[in-house]
């Protein structure tokens, strides 16, 4: 039974997401609050995931995630937001984040996040993909490094890597390299596209048609945020 925490404060959402989540035979609502001072105590009793908002009162959702991962590194943190700017992403993903959902997005992806295996991979709902990828959303939602780059043919192996979802130790393993010599490929990569994080680069990429873009959930290891 995985128990989950919704911090939401659209009171109409939170008790939506609480009767949704309850109705689950393999899911446990340990509680539905809006902020995060209330989200503290609750995220101690065994939660094992918490549905968070970005924008909350008083603290806001990713001071919230940093004290959560902090106290509970094992929790995961799934950041639940209307608010797809690459900026705030790349904090909440900084904080300890593991996850964006969009508030617009299909209940059944949220509940699929909910059930995903912890393991340092960061998931990202295709409604929120799709609108970090829109050239309609404007100069807002685009990652730095949209201009066309050169790249190495090492850098290119790499670069789809990531876009599978690999962190640099695991690209060390399949490229069959030191994981000193991924990291740097990673680093170089991450300037050559203008981006502060994987998930920024891989953003960048795609929208450079670097890689394939999709309507559907992407998965980003999140191992490595700060490369």
């Amino acid at each position: 039974m995985t128990k989950v925490l919704v911090v939401e404060d659209q009171r109409t959402l939170a008790d939506a997401l609480e009767l949704a989540i309850t109705a689950q035979p393999d899911l446990e609502c340990v509680g539905a609050v809006g902020t995060v001072e209330a989200a503290l105590p609750l995220a101690a009793t065994g939660t094992d995931a918490v549905l968070m908002d970005i924008h909350l009162p008083g603290s806001d959702g990713i001071e919230g995630t940093a004290a959560i991962k902090a106290a509970h590194p094992e929790v995961r943190v799934l950041i639940l937001t209307a608010d797809t700017d690459p900026a705030v992403l790349a904090a909440a993903t900084a904080a300890g984040a593991t996850g964006f959902l969009s508030k617009s997005g299909a209940l059944a992806d949220i509940l699929a996040a909910l059930r995903a295996p912890a393991g340092g991979t960061l998931m990202v709902g295709g409604a929120a993909l799709a609108a970090l990828l829109d050239p309609a959303d404007g100069a807002r939602n685009v990652p730095h490094g949209v201009a066309p780059v050169r790249l190495t043919g090492r850098e290119l192996e790499v670069l789809h890597l990531m876009g599978e979802g690999l962190a640099p130790r695991a690209i060390a393993e399949r490229l069959v390299i030191s994981r000193h010599t991924a990291r740097g490929h990673v680093k170089n990569l991450l300037m050559k596209l203008g981006a502060h994080s994987q998930l920024e680069a891989v953003v960048a990429a795609t929208r450079a048609g670097l890689l394939p873009g999709e309507g559907k959930t992407a998965h980003l290891r999140g191992a490595d945020r700060t490369v």
